[in-house]
Order: structure tokens, then sequence, then C-alpha cells
């Protein structure tokens, strides 16, 4: 019998805390990202290596791709590294959860209606909860720069202005679209990645082995897509506000 369940289940508690198996998947790939990061940065040479020139010839490109996005060259170098780092943890978030082991290694669970079967591991974005942390993150950081960039006067006076009806609904507006950034990134990478999760458990149940190898490529692109959206959709959210700055 194949069981998906669109909510995360708990592992344990620390303290009052629930842990669940998205979230410690999650935890695993901070984990890994920043072990990576600290052998990486230690083999960083002045005359780089194959390894080195193909890392630093793929960051060029992300660079000029998000100086299209941003506008500028200096918008993009300065949101280069929030927007980049979204990038790489929600692909290699994505990637961790197609591998094997994930939703097919777990614990049975004795409950009230029976037998449950817990999954110890679960791709990180199809939940909710983390996708909509993540949106959350995104759009308050972009506030945060406008804030720092045009100052509180012009940055809440693109919300909240009384100067005169049109200015108020317009005011209004900004506020519903702020809102609503939020729940469109949220279950934009929601959505993707749990229909993806779904559809991998019931090929794999159906028709095992050669039959899911042609999903698991779609899965990886469709990963990278979404992460590539993401971190875009962030990149505008971002310079948006600078450039009220730069009117």
């Amino acid at each position: 019998m194949v069981e998906v369940s669109i909510t995360p289940e708990t592992l344990f508690h620390v303290g009052n805390f629930p842990v669940t198996n998205s979230l410690l998947t999650s935890w695993i790939v901070v984990i890994g990202l920043s072990i990576g990061a600290i052998i990486l940065s230690k083999k960083i040479k002045t005359v780089p290596g194959k390894i080195q020139a193909l890392v630093e010839s793929v960051i060029e490109g992300m660079l000029s791709f998000f100086e299209t996005v941003g506008g500028s060259r200096e918008t993009a170098e300065k949101f280069f590294p929030i927007v980049t780092t979204i990038f790489i943890y929600i692909i290699c978030s994505n990637w961790v959860g197609i591998l094997p082991g994930f939703g097919s290694i777990g614990i049975n669970e004795a409950t009230s209606e029976g037998v449950k079967f817990v999954p110890i591991f679960r791709s990180v974005y199809s939940d909710l909860n983390m996708t909509l942390a993540l949106a959350l993150i995104a759009v308050v950081l972009s506030h945060l720069y406008g804030l720092f960039t045009v100052g509180i006067k012009g940055h809440i006076g693109k919300f909240i202005n009384f100067k005169g009806p049109v200015d108020a609904f317009a005011g209004a507006l900004e506020i519903v679209g702020e809102i609503s950034k939020i729940i469109s990134l949220s279950f934009r990478l929601f959505g993707n990645v749990f229909a993806g999760e779904v559809l991998l458990t019931i090929i794999a149940f159906l028709v095992p082995y050669i039959a899911p190898l042609p999903f698991l490529g779609l899965e990886i692109f469709v990963g990278f897509i979404q992460a590539l959206i993401f971190a875009t959709l962030s990149m505008v959210a971002f310079s948006s506000f600078t450039k009220v700055h730069e009117h």
C-alpha cells in the first residue's frame, strides 16, 4: 500500500520542540554544506586548478545572470551572496530528497489507527512549513534592504501614503502584493517538490528499479529550475527597493 502524507512526521522532541523528518533532512543539508564550504575554502589557490577554475566560471556565469535580473553589476554583487546561498541550499535540499532511502527507510509506529510507517528522512521542501519559512526570510530581508537603502520614511511611504485616495489605494495594493508574494513563493516550491515526491513514490511502487530512472532525471531538472526560480524572484524582491533609491 502506498501512503504519502502531506504533513511531515515528528521523529522526536527536543524539550517541547518537535523535530520532523523534513527538519532533520534540512539539518543534514546545512551541516554538509558547511563542511563542504570549510574544506573548499582551504583549497583556494591564487593560480586555480581545473576544479577551482570550473567553480569560478559557474560563479561568474551566475553573477552575469543575476546582473540581468537586478539591472546592474553593483546590485548583482550586493545581493549575490544571499541569493546564491538560497539557490545552493534549495538545489541541494531538492537533490538530496531523491536519493535512495528517502521515504523508504523508516520505522513502524503504533497508533490508534494501527501501525504507521514513519520515514526517517523526507525531502525538505515537501514540507510547507519549510517553504513558508524560506519565503518569509526572503520577503523580510527585502524589506530590511529597503529600509537600509531609502530609509524608514521612504520605504514605509511606499505602503502607507495618505496624500490622496489613489496613493492610499496603491499602498494597500502594495501590502497585498507583499502578502501574496509570500504565499506564491512558498506554495510554488512546495507544490513542485511534493508532487515530484508523490510521483516517484507511486512509480517506484508500481514499476520498481528501471521505470523510476527517467523520472529521477526529471526531478533533478525540476529541482534545479525551482531553485533558480526562487533565487531569481528573491533577487527581484531585493533589488526592487534599491531601485527606488536610484530614482
